[in-house]
Parts: structure tokens; C-alpha cells; sequence
């Protein structure tokens, strides 16, 4: 027989993944929950059981890959009030014992061994991603006049722990995470801190939610990259020129909501269709940015559709 097993820590926390557009904007919507969130991730590992004087005894985890394609729409920068169409490309696995997270442009790697129990279980391990936001694809010309920026090559790490078996059943999860990444190509020289908390559940062998919660607190320089404006900036563009951005805070909050189902086979191999809702909104000095508040909008609402495949 089979019965539904955690196949615990296998995802870090899921964030966009957009090819051109800003490969870490996760508050536009996790995409990359359905790509590889699905067959490779908390909560939806099935596995052969079989009784031993009346109880069921799991065989251990496997190898496993996932990987996924889809289309997304996103915000052409964030703060834009204009969506573009982007494609999208993940995947997830877990080798030995030790996870990774391929996301467009982000790769993360979880170093601590997933074992088979339930219960917490740390997660921790490097992060390195591009930042290609306004660097392609801007809408407005009104920033699009303020010029293309620098990709940012961010280098930092995460660390999160995880809970199997918390609201609907012994195969749901509760995670909380926390990663640090500061840039080391010189485009805004800052860092980004972003806290999450993700719930995941399979509400059948076919069927899976994911609801994600989380935010983005950036160092000053940061800020000023992105969100002010100086008087080369203004005559350019003809936006008022603005400094209030050179401050670290808190940038944005974000929410999202991922269904899946499979198509074929079911959770854990096979192929699967998902489709995904996200909000995001900037907040304070950087919401007040003309970039946002004249040329943009605070809220950021994005959509994806995509399929995925269990190996």
C-alpha cells in the first residue's frame, strides 16, 4: 500500500523566477513554488509502506529532480503599475540526503541531511542570485529615461527551521526562514534581509496548496539605487528629483497563494499543472519614490500558469 509521507525540508522558502525581469522579486508571486514546490517539496512525498505486526513502516526517501516551465505576469520593475509576460524555468531536487534550489536566476543549496522523520527539522545553507531589476523590459518611459541599471550579483545564505504535521494532517508544514544577501558586482552595494514564513499542505494525493508570507528590509544604498532620483535623473526623465530612499527599512511585505494538481501519476512523479496569485506592496520612503508613486503604483499583483515534472 502507499501512504502519504513528509518528505521534510526540501524547500527553502520559493520565490519568483523570471528570465529578464528581476529574478528575486518573490513578493510578485512563487512561481518557482510551482515548479519545483510540487513532487519535490514539504508535505507531498509518498512512499512504500508496508506491516510489520500491524504497523505501516516507511522505506526510506530517493533521489529525486523536479524541474518546470510556465508564464508569468509580473511587474516590468518593482513599483511599476504595468505587468509584462515573462517565461519562467526552475528545478528542485534532493541528492544524497542534501537539497537545491535552481530559480532562474537564484541557486540556494540546503546542507543539512533530510531525514525521514517528522517533527522540526533545520535547514541552512549558501544563496547566490542576479538582480536584473530595471536593467530590461521597463514600460514607463518616464523611468526608462532614468536609464537601465547594473545587475546585481548577490551573495549571502539562509537558515530556517521546519515543522511537519501542524494544521490538517501529519503531512502539512510549517516553515520559517531568514536569509541575508548583500551584492559584490558594485551595482547597489547593499544587502537585503528578507524573513519568511511558508505553509504548505497536499490536500490529496493529486491536490496541493502553498500559502507564503514575507518581507524585504534593505540597507540605505539600496534604496538609494533604486529609488532616488537625482537632478541628471529628473531633467532626464522628468520626475522630481528625490532623496528619501537613502535609508535602510523596511522595502515591502508580500503574500501568495499556490495550487497545483497532477495530471499524471500524482505528488511525487509525473506531471503537473499549477497556477499561482501573488500581492506585494511597497511600503514608506520607498513606496513615496516617484519611480512608485507617479510613475508606478505601491501594490504589485502578478499571476502564473505552468506545468511541472517529477523524475
Amino acid at each position: 500500500m502507499q501512504d502519504l509521507r513528509l518528505c521534510a525540508g526540501q524547500v527553502r522558502r520559493v520565490a519568483v523566477v523570471s528570465l529578464g525581469i528581476d529574478g528575486m522579486s518573490r513578493y510578485a508571486l512563487l512561481c518557482a513554488a510551482g515548479l519545483v514546490g510540487i513532487g519535490a517539496c514539504p508535505g507531498v512525498a509518498l512512499a512504500e509502506t508496508k506491516a510489520d505486526d500491524g504497523q505501516n513502516a516507511p522505506v526510506s526517501m530517493h533521489d529525486r529532480v523536479t524541474a518546470g516551465v510556465g508564464l508569468a505576469s509580473v511587474p516590468s520593475y518593482i513599483g511599476s503599475d504595468q505587468n509584462v509576460i515573462v517565461p519562467m524555468a526552475a528545478a528542485q531536487g534532493q541528492i544524497a540526503g542534501l537539497g537545491f534550489e535552481l530559480e532562474g536566476t537564484s541557486l540556494s543549496l540546503d546542507f543539512v541531511p533530510h531525514g525521514d522523520a517528522r517533527g522540526f527539522k533545520i535547514q541552512a545553507g549558501p544563496v547566490a542570485s542576479l538582480r536584473l531589476d530595471r536593467t530590461t523590459k521597463i514600460r514607463d518611459h518616464a523611468v526608462r529615461a532614468l536609464g537601465e541599471l547594473s545587475t546585481a550579483v548577490e551573495l549571502g545564505g539562509w537558515i530556517g527551521l521546519q515543522k511537519t504535521g501542524v494544521l490538517t494532517s501529519p503531512y502539512d508544514t510549517l516553515s520559517a526562514s531568514l536569509s541575508y544577501q548583500h551584492d559584490v558586482a558594485g551595482a547597489h552595494r547593499s544587502y537585503i534581509v528578507s524573513p519568511e514564513i511558508d505553509y504548505d499542505t497536499p490536500l490529496s494525493h493529486r491536490l496541493y496548496a502553498s500559502l507564503s508570507v514575507s518581507a524585504d528590509y534593505v540597507g540605505r544604498r539600496f534604496g538609494a539605487y533604486y529609488y532616488d532620483i537625482d537632478g541628471a535623473g529628473s531633467r532626464a526623465s522628468g520626475l522630481p528629483t528625490y532623496s528619501g530612499a537613502h535609508k535602510a527599512g523596511w522595502k515591502d511585505w508580500n503574500a501568495n497563494l499556490m495550487v497545483a494538481r497532477s495530471i499524471t501519476g500524482d505528488l511525487t512523479h509525473g506531471m503537473k499543472v499549477f497556477a499561482i496569485a501573488g500581492y506585494g506592496r511597497l511600503l514608506g520612503r520607498y513606496a513615496r519614490s516617484p519611480v512608485v508613486a507617479i510613475a508606478g503604483r505601491r501594490g504589485q499583483p502578478s499571476f502564473a500558469v505552468g506545468l511541472g515534472y517529477t523524475f
